[in-house]
């Protein structure tokens, strides 16, 4: 069913670099995202594991930023290239999946126009090194089944390895896969020595990161109770199976559903049809506030749906590369800061449509006015200070930006940063930044300073955050801290 692999057709690079250029040329506009800010702290302070995520975006970020610089674009060069990547392996996919020539060129404008990849390759994030992992997992299974190159389980054991220290997601689609290929006439690959050695792999690169959560109570795990909880909302349910239908782009739907019947109606490539529906209903029941986890499978399916267009050498075969790209065109202003600011702050409904554009907008103003109030302090009460914020992205702002106004390193207790604690930093009054609510029982006195607006009044999590001064503590800050605990 497979030849050896071969080089992409040329117009497969050529839609690679497009979307590269499209990446970059956006790459400088608003501003930092909150978890970009989170992570060049992160990447300060390595470690083999975090409570939120591994260590391989932070390390990646930090690395960016003594290359490049600390700028928007210098540490979104990587995920750029990262999501660029996944283009080829979709066009490999269909390659292995007996697919042509057109069946690759379409498989790469396919992924090349999924609004997940677009959006994840615009940030620094871990969501754009998951997809890549699951692109070259899955490749490397079908290398190996479909191709006989049984060394590549070894390549795919590699693969979940490195996608482990990023995120731990990448264990669904390894268990995903394993009970279809248990269930499916590919059983005996069990036995493989190639698998097992890949399996042993992936643990020894996961090790690190196991053995820095037991140290720290396995973090991991309570992140994990606490996302499901906060994203299994009536409306999250509501909402998956309509999310499932725009992710893949909704004009590339005529791809998508020949991808899962080209899947489902073959014996050989059944499992994985099965592990795709496996994937899609583990979100729905845990946590369907997050739609988009299923979007590694996408490129798989965009490979499956081009080689089953081009089997049926169709009069239409023009529209089909039409479709997808004229969905991203259209749709591009909502995936990337396109817009002028201004703009952006009129259209309200943005915030939920394209949250993460939102907040990336408005922290080098937060800081200032973080300044301000801290200016405004008595010099001896300034002298022991500190500042405590809600979430991290505005605890990054301050470390990243406070440094001008002279402010104080920052403390929260939100994922990582309570791990870290509040070390040495003072107590006796302290600048509570969206965060009064939290620091109110421990205080004996938090008066109301101002409220932030972001720049224009763009819709964000920011915009009217109040910020207090607390003074007259009831006890150091190692007395309470394990109270403030917020991990989300």
């Amino acid at each position: 069913m497979s030849v050896p692999l071969q080089r992409p057709p040329r117009s497969v690079w050529l839609v690679a670099a497009v979307f590269l250029a499209v990446e970059l040329a956006a790459s400088g506009r608003y501003g930092f995202h909150r978890d970009e800010l989170y992570f060049l702290v992160a990447g300060h302070r390595l470690a083999f594991g975090y409570v939120d995520q591994g260590p391989f975006a932070p390390l990646l970020e930090h690395l960016a930023s003594l290359a490049f610089g600390t700028t928007p674009t210098a540490i979104r060069i990587v995920p750029a290239l990262a999501g660029t990547a996944t283009i080829p392996l979709a066009a490999l996919i269909a390659q292995t999946l007996g697919g042509g020539r057109y069946a690759q060129i379409l498989a790469a404008v396919a992924a090349a126009c999924d609004p997940v990849a677009l959006a994840a390759s615009h940030l620094a994030n871990t969501t754009v090194y998951d997809l890549l992992g699951w692109a070259l997992v899955l490749l490397f299974v079908l290398r190996a089944l479909l191709a006989g190159e049984q060394r590549c389980w070894l390549w795919a054991g590699i693969a979940a390895g490195v996608d482990l220290e990023n995120k731990n997601l990448i264990l669904l689609l390894a268990a995903a896969l394993a009970v279809a290929v248990v269930f499916s006439p590919w059983r005996g690959v069990l036995r493989s020595r190639w698998l097992w050695a890949g399996v042993g792999a992936a643990v020894v690169i996961f090790l690190p990161q196991v053995i820095w959560q037991s140290q720290h109570g396995w973090p991991a795990l309570a992140m994990s109770r606490a996302l499901s909880s906060e994203h299994s909302a009536t409306g999250d349910y509501v909402g998956f199976l309509p999310a499932q239908l725009l992710y893949p782009n909704p004009l590339a739907l005529p791809i998508v559903i020949p991808g899962v019947l080209y899947l489902a109606r073959r014996a050989q490539l059944r499992f994985l049809a099965v592990a795709f529906a496996l994937v899609v209903a583990f979100v729905f029941i845990n946590i369907p506030g997050r739609p988009y986890y299923p979007a590694g499978f996408y490129p798989l399916l965009y490979a499956a749906g081009a080689v089953a267009i081009e089997a049926r050498a169709s009069a239409r075969r023009r529209a089909h590369l039409a479709r997808p790209a004229v969905a991203a065109l259209v749709s591009l202003v909502f995936i990337l800061p396109l817009l002028p600011l201004a703009t952006m702050a009129k259209l309200r409904f943005l915030h939920k449509l394209a949250y993460d554009q939102g907040e990336t907008v408005g922290w080098p103003a937060l800081t200032r006015t973080v300044a301000g109030v801290y200016d405004a302090l008595p010099p001896a009460q300034r002298a022991r200070a500190s500042i405590f914020t809600g979430n991290y992205g505005e605890a990054g702002a301050i470390a990243l930006y406070g440094p001008t106004y002279h402010l104080p390193q920052p403390l929260s207790a939100h994922n990582n940063y309570w791990i870290w604690g509040p070390g040495k930093a003072g107590d006796a009054t302290v600048i509570a930044v969206d965060s009064a609510g939290q620091l109110a029982p421990d205080f004996a006195h938090c008066r109301y300073d101002t409220t932030f607006r972001s720049p224009d009044n763009v819709n964000n999590d920011e915009n009217g955050s109040d910020i207090y001064t607390c003074t007259g503590p009831y006890g150091p800050w190692r007395s309470f801290w394990p109270s403030l605990k917020n991990f989300s």
